[in-house]
C-alpha cells in the first residue's frame, strides 16, 4: 500500500472518528430509523449531483439488486444499529466497538476465498483491539439491559461493515466509485422509507440535532463513501476497513471535544498500538517507504 493510501485512511478515520459524537448528538433528537433514512437520503442527493456534473452514467438496472444488498450491509444496517446504540454508549465506546469490523472483514476474506488468511493479518486484529482498549481504557460496564444491547448493535454493525466491504470491493471492480456510492445511498433510503415513515411521529427537531444531521449525510456519508469507494478499488478489501483501527482515535478526541467524554494522557500506548495493528493489517511500512526514497 502505497503512501497516499495510508493518508486516505487517516483522512476517513479522522472523518468517520467524529460520525460517532453526532450520532450521540442526533440519535435523541431524531430516532434510530428516521436519522439512518435522512442520513442515507442526504447522502444520495449530494451523490446524485455529482453524477449530474461529471455526466457519469447510472448502474444498469441488471445491478441494481447486488448494490442494494451493498447498501442493507454498508449502510442500512450499521447506520440503524449505531444509532440505537448512541441512545445508550458514549461515542468513544461505539468508536471502540467498530473497531471490529476489520476482524469480520478477514474472516470475510478467508471465507469467500478472495484474501489469504494469513498470520501478519490475524495479528494485527489481536494488537488492534488491544490498542482501543487502552485507548479509551475499557473497564467494567454495568451489566443493564440496553447497555448489552448497544454493545450487541455495535459488534453486529461491526460484523456488517467488515462482510460488507468484500461486496463492496467487488462492487468497485464492476462499478465506478461514484454510480456505485450514489446507488447504494439510493437503495439505502428506499429501504428504510417505509419503517422510518412509522417512526416518524416520534422526531424532535433541535437545532443541533439538525446540524448534527446534516454533516453525517453530507460530509460522512456522501463523500467519504465515495473516497473509501475509490480507496477500495485500490487496494485489499481487508487493508481498506483497517481504517477502523483508527477511528477510536479520532471518536475519542472529538468525544472529548464536543462532549466532554475523558481524555487522558494514558492513551498514548494505545495509539502506539493503533498504529502498529494499521501496519500489520494494511502491509504499510513508512520506515521501508523511506528506505526506498533514500
Amino acid at each position: 500500500m502505497q503512501g497516499r493510501h495510508f493518508l486516505q485512511l487517516l483522512l476517513l478515520s479522522a472523518v468517520w472518528g467524529a460520525s460517532f459524537p453526532l450520532i450521540r448528538i442526533a440519535a435523541p433528537a431524531f430516532g434510530p430509523l428516521p436519522m439512518a433514512f435522512l442520513r442515507c437520503a442526504l447522502a444520495a442527493v449530494v451523490l446524485a449531483a455529482l453524477m449530474r456534473v461529471t455526466r457519469q452514467h447510472w448502474p444498469a438496472r441488471v445491478h441494481w439488486r447486488s448494490l442494494a444488498l451493498l447498501g442493507l450491509l454498508t449502510v442500512v444496517a450499521p447506520f440503524v444499529l449505531f444509532n440505537a446504540a448512541g441512545l445508550v454508549l458514549p461515542a468513544g465506546y461505539s468508536a471502540v466497538l467498530n473497531a471490529t469490523a476489520p476482524l469480520f472483514g478477514v474472516v470475510a476474506g478467508a471465507l469467500f476465498a478472495s484474501e489469504a488468511l494469513t498470520g501478519r493479518k490475524l495479528a494485527g486484529c489481536a494488537v488492534g483491539l488491544a490498542g482501543v482498549a487502552l485507548l479509551v481504557q475499557l473497564g467494567p460496564v454495568t451489566p443493564s439491559g440496553p447497555v448489552v444491547l448497544g454493545v450487541l448493535a455495535c459488534i453486529t454493525a461491526s460484523a456488517s461493515y467488515g462482510f460488507g466491504a468484500i461486496l463492496m470491493k467487488r462492487a468497485t471492480l464492476a462499478h465506478q466509485p461514484l454510480p456505485a456510492s450514489a446507488a447504494v445511498h439510493i437503495a439505502g433510503a428506499a429501504i428504510l422509507l417505509l419503517p422510518s415513515a412509522a417512526a416518524a411521529p416520534g422526531v424532535e427537531l433541535r437545532a443541533g440535532a439538525v446540524i448534527a444531521l446534516a454533516i453525517l449525510g453530507t460530509f460522512t456519508s456522501g463523500f467519504m463513501y465515495l473516497l473509501s469507494m475509490r480507496l477500495m478499488r485500490e487496494i485489499p478489501a481487508s487493508a481498506a476497513t483497517s481504517s477502523a483501527f483508527l477511528i477510536p482515535m479520532f471518536g475519542v478526541a472529538w468525544g472529548g471535544l464536543f462532549l466532554g467524554e475523558p481524555v487522558t494522557a494514558g492513551m498514548v500506548p494505545g495509539v502506539a498500538l493503533v498504529l502498529v495493528a494499521c501496519a500489520l493489517v494494511t502491509g504499510f511500512n513508512p520506515l521501508r517507504m523511506l528506505a526506498r526514497r533514500d
